[in-house]
């Protein structure tokens, strides 16, 4: 597989899904430039995969990413955790050259 997805961000959407009423949601990881270290990933919520996404599906729940963001996270895990500090999904990218100490930022 080109990327994957975490039974516990699985759950986690699936929970979403459920508290706001709605069947078959799925989390999109998307690649923009910017934040402090070159590229910072973005989540957002979706019903429906596009012609150039690429899904991958764990526990029935998908992980949508487009073409232009793929390459920067092949092979990369996408999780849910939970610490003291806050609870997020997080991206483990093993492209990525170095990561910013939010979390959502790399460079490659």
């Amino acid at each position: 597989m080109s990327i994957a997805l975490s039974p516990a961000a699985a759950a986690r959407v699936a929970t979403i899904a459920a508290r706001q009423g709605k069947t078959g949601l799925k989390l999109r990881l998307s690649v923009d430039g910017g934040g402090c270290a070159g590229f910072q990933y973005k989540f957002g919520l979706d019903d429906a995969a596009t012609d150039d996404d690429t899904e991958v599906t764990t526990d029935g729940v998908g992980l949508l990413v487009d073409s232009v963001s793929l390459p920067f996270v092949e092979g990369a895990t996408v999780d849910y955790v939970e610490s003291l500090g806050g609870a997020a999904f997080q991206v483990k990218n093993p492209n990525a050259a170095s990561n910013c100490g939010c979390g959502t930022s790399f460079s490659v």
